[in-house]
């Protein structure tokens, strides 16, 4: 019975291990499998780019990536800390102001100086003919012949002429504009990436932004600052001034708090040229009762 019962033992314990070495066999026969279906497709991928690697260039390693083609390009991109650090500073690429166009002013200066010029050439012309002039004309050429040069109309007149030629020489020489403020321009691969290829690969965008809209953006900016009641903006070509109410808080901590926001404000509108800021805070006036 004692030599029965060892027998039994003994089998049975051999078939444990017997089943744990299947076991430990199977799993290092399913990992050797998982490790060349691995190598298996690692070899696919190899095999499928190398003819799409060898048929194109590789790009040059200062090319920008596609992702900064965005229109972020033009604010946060230059740099991403606040204050007057690297990334606030202006580039060394100049960008010119928006020309105005000025239909308006020139065709109306032209629809004048054809209406006199045509009606000068028609009274000569009926003067030749034998045709007695215009009164205008006579009244005039009195006028010039009577009047000494340091009479106050002939003063009048002559500096009214040279005002209106002052204009018009500013309108000429001048951009105009002034309510568009011009935006940086995007890296150079941006602007590849913009221009696309061909003819329009070296075209270079510009942007700009209205001063009313960069008000309004800076006052919702302002708005958020805690202890800020009201705001208001005023956005100028050289100059960006705020005026605040505060009706909690210490009005230092509010000024601080509002100046770092407008300025960080300020950066991300991504423009050409830096305005300076100036921010003032105060309480609002106790209603009397």
């Amino acid at each position: 019975m004692n030599a029965d019962r060892a027998n039994a033992g003994r089998a049975n314990e051999s078939r444990v291990d017997a089943g744990q070495a299947n076991e430990g066999r199977a799993d290092a026969g399913r990992a050797g499998a998982d490790r060349v279906n691995l190598e298996k497709t690692n070899a696919d991928q190899r095999t499928r780019q190398s003819p799409s690697a060898s048929a194109s260039p590789s790009p040059p390693a200062s090319a920008s990536p596609p992702a900064s083609a965005s229109p972020s390009a033009y604010g946060a991109g230059a740099g991403t800390g606040t204050g007057t650090g690297s990334g606030d500073r202006n580039p060394s690429v100049r960008v010119r102001r928006f020309w105005s166009v000025r239909r308006v002013p020139a065709g109306i200066v032209a629809l004048v100086l054809a209406a006199v010029a045509g009606l000068l050439l028609y009274d000569v012309a009926a003067v030749r003919s034998g045709r007695p002039a215009m009164r205008w004309r006579d009244w005039l050429a009195d006028q010039l012949a009577t009047r000494p040069l340091d009479d106050a109309w002939v003063m009048g007149g002559a500096g009214l002429l040279a005002v209106l030629g002052v204009w018009m020489v500013v309108l000429a020489l001048t951009p105009g504009l002034r309510g568009l403020l011009p935006m940086r321009p995007p890296k150079a691969g941006v602007e590849g990436a913009a221009g696309g290829g061909g003819s329009g690969a070296g075209a270079v965008v510009r942007a700009g932004i209205d001063r009313t809209s960069a008000g309004l953006v800076l006052r919702d900016r302002a708005m958020e600052v805690p202890g800020v009641r009201a705001a208001r903006v005023d956005v100028g070509r050289r100059r960006i001034r705020a005026r605040a109410l505060a009706h909690f808080r210490d009005l230092d901590e509010v000024r601080a708090d509002l100046d770092a926001a407008l300025h960080e404000g300020i950066r991300q509108l991504g423009l050409a040229r830096r305005p300076a800021l100036s921010v003032h805070v105060r309480r609002p006036a106790k209603s009397k009762r």
